[in-house]
């Protein structure tokens, strides 16, 4: 039994329990438990999904014939037949002077965005883009900093039933390209640059080769986010985004479409092959995450939400879904610790922030910073911080608790940008338990499976989904027969959706990630999570960070382990001597790497997940098809030849 590290008071007021009454009353239950109210969310699937549909009050013109035309089709299930609506129109329910952004850029003032401004915007941007031609299903991409413009320029896409699709300008031009060629987008919206860790960025030098290379673009918005003077540095044409502005725009018109139009187009990883592009429906998403920040992560109308993330991930999207509530927004772009390791904890101290979102790199490398917020900020609001990306180990929930806010609900949340969603989730009404995610969300049928397709519980075992839900993609691009669609997460288990991650659902529901089950490491066929390995490599104080890869091997698999040692420490025979004796006492003999060898990096992607499965790769002698979604593709050079070191 997991410690138990927070409890839920006054959940009678949470909206969890509110849903949990409404239930119970129109259908005449007794429902009193959140693994109860789970149960019945699974299996009466259409009636789940209906009350969410009444609960989230989804503005539409038509209402729906039905909530699903067949529960057992998986994919290609419709939802909601009949409905017509817009997303953007839903965003922007609220016409007040409240703040709807709060926008925070490095070397940059603090910006704030009303409700009545942000629709205004919007309207204009509409018209503007109606004006030069762009119609339903086109599609419009984003090269763009994390700033207010993007969500304006989402929205007003949006209005129209245009597609939006986004990268960060981090990413380099052959990772912009190997995304955006595939879509054929219309127009792009960019900065003339951006500043991180203290630095100016141009973006108009890559602005140049992306759009040598997207002959498919007819107009080039450029928003002045540093200032930088153009002169000869682009190649051509473009309109600046104030100028392109229609400043006497007539009311506004939001397109109504179907529940299942296109919206978003995302994009896999691409360490193994060329991002695949996952299309996402307005419908779906709107109401899938309605669902998760409202009931999940308790949002109200008077907090303010902040999730540390670029708008290349998805965890943008899920942020700016927030303002369907009310929420306050905030949005920040650069590094998280310039100048300093407070300068996010000031913000949120600062803007009165009450849910906190970031990756479990971040908490873990305040911890090791020896950061201490409680110390420095009042965070008085603050009542939940949400972590993902990647496992957050026992010590980094031990350190919220300790050093960051002891009455805090610390939600570990994991889905991906196939869903555009979570699987699992925060809870308000469920306690914390050291280094769990609280459960399972509501109308998600998951499950570990074994080997064989079986259910299993408290044991380690694949993430499927075996029942349908709104926000599976509706498409891949460019895929007209849905084989890589089917292949990326049907192939293993017929009709369930196999996500690729490794995990254990434990009796009470609650839920383990050990990281992608792609990744997983097998040796002499025992079945092993990397993120058990990077727990214990987390309490060694000489060690900065890790990677640890399974390498075929003599008709077998071995573990080789890579160590990026702390300033003034070395990898030598004592170190690995302890290393290997610290798994083995830790998780088991079997856990112990056969190869443990220094590197002076790890491989990480722009979105900070570690590259296992590259430089796996690299390792066996395989070419790595796409680097360009890394922050570091030079560093895989290292692992190559490693075979020679470790024979």
């Amino acid at each position: 039994m997991a410690k138990i590290l927070w409890r839920p008071n006054q959940i009678n007021d949470t909206h969890m329990m509110k849903f949990m009454d409404r239930v119970n009353n129109v259908y005449d239950l007794d429902i009193n438990s959140y693994q109860d109210l789970h149960d019945w969310s699974i299996k009466n699937i259409p009636e789940f999904w209906k009350e969410i549909w009444n609960q989230s009050e989804i503005i539409h013109s038509s209402t729906y014939t039905d909530v699903i035309d067949d529960l057992h089709k998986m994919p290609g299930a419709k939802w909601f037949s009949g409905s017509r609506l817009n997303f953007a129109e839903n965003l922007l329910r609220y016409r007040n002077d409240d703040v709807a952004i709060y926008a925070k850029a490095e070397n940059l003032p603090l910006r704030s965005i009303t409700y009545n401004e942000l629709f205004n915007q919007v309207e204009a941007l509409s018209h503007s883009l109606k004006s030069i031609g762009v119609g339903k299903g086109d599609r419009i991409v984003g090269f763009i900093p994390n700033i207010p413009e993007a969500v304006i320029a989402m929205l007003a896409t949006s209005t129209i039933g245009a597609i939006w699709s986004s990268a960060s300008p981090d990413f380099g031009v052959k990772g912009v390209l190997d995304r955006f060629k595939q879509i054929e987008p219309k127009i792009i919206f960019t900065s003339d640059g951006y500043y991180y860790n203290g630095k100016e960025f141009d973006s108009l030098k890559k602005l140049n080769g992306i759009l040598k290379g997207l002959p498919s673009i007819q107009k080039t918005i450029i928003i002045n986010q540093i200032n930088n003077p153009k002169g000869n540095r682009l190649s051509f044409d473009f309109i600046n985004f104030d100028d392109f502005l229609n400043k006497y725009p007539d009311k506004i018109h939001f397109e109504q479409l179907p529940f299942d139009h296109p919206l978003f187009i995302m994009y896999s990883s691409g360490t193994t092959g060329l991002p695949k592009s996952i299309v996402h429906s307005a419908g779906g998403t709107l109401i899938q995450q309605w669902k998760e920040l409202r009931l999940h992560c308790n949002l109200r109308k008077e907090d303010t939400i902040f999730y540390f993330t670029t708008c290349g991930w998805m965890m943008w999207n899920w942020l700016v879904s927030s303002l369907s509530i009310g929420s306050s927004i905030v949005l920040f772009d650069g590094a998280p610790f310039y100048p300093d390791n407070k300068m996010l904890w000031g913000i949120a101290d600062q803007l009165e922030i009450s849910i906190f979102g970031t990756s479990a790199k971040y908490i873990d490398s305040c911890e090791k910073s020896g950061l201490k917020p409680k110390n420095l900020f009042r965070l008085s609001k603050l009542k939940t911080i949400l972590s993902t990306g990647s496992p957050l180990s026992n010590e980094n929930f031990k350190y919220v608790y300790e050093n960051i806010k002891s009455d805090v609900l610390l939600g570990s949340i994991s889905g991906g940008t196939d869903i555009i969603s979570c699987f699992a989730l925060a809870n308000p009404i469920l306690p914390v338990e050291e280094g769990e995610l609280q459960s399972i969300g509501l109308g998600m049928d998951v499950h570990a499976f074994d080997e064989n397709g079986k259910k299993i519980i408290d044991k380690k075992g694949e993430l499927v989904c075996t029942s349908i839900f709104p926000s599976m993609p509706i498409y891949f691009w460019n895929d007209p027969d849905h084989q890589k669609y089917q292949n990326a997460y049907f192939s293993k288990f017929e009709k369930t959706w196999h996500h690729g991650d490794y995990i254990r659902i434990s009796k009470n529901g609650s839920m383990k990630i050990y990281g992608r089950s792609d990744a997983t490491l097998n040796p002499g066929g025992v079945r092993i999570g990397t993120s058990e390995i990077y727990r214990v490599i987390e309490k060694i104080d000489k060690i900065s960070d890790s990677l640890v890869v399974g390498q075929s091997w003599k008709g077998d698999q071995r573990i080789i382990l890579f160590l990026k040692m702390k300033e003034g420490h070395t990898l030598n025979k004592p170190v690995e001597n302890m290393v290997k004796k610290t798994i083995k006492e830790t998780c088991s003999p079997r856990h112990v790497p056969a190869v443990v060898l220094e590197t002076n990096e790890i491989p990480y992607t722009i979105n900070g997940k570690k590259v296992e499965i590259a430089v796996k790769k690299v390792i066996e002698g395989n070419a790595v098809d796409n680097t360009a979604s890394l922050q570091n593709p030079e560093v895989l050079d290292f692992y190559k030849n490693i075979s020679e070191l470790t024979t």
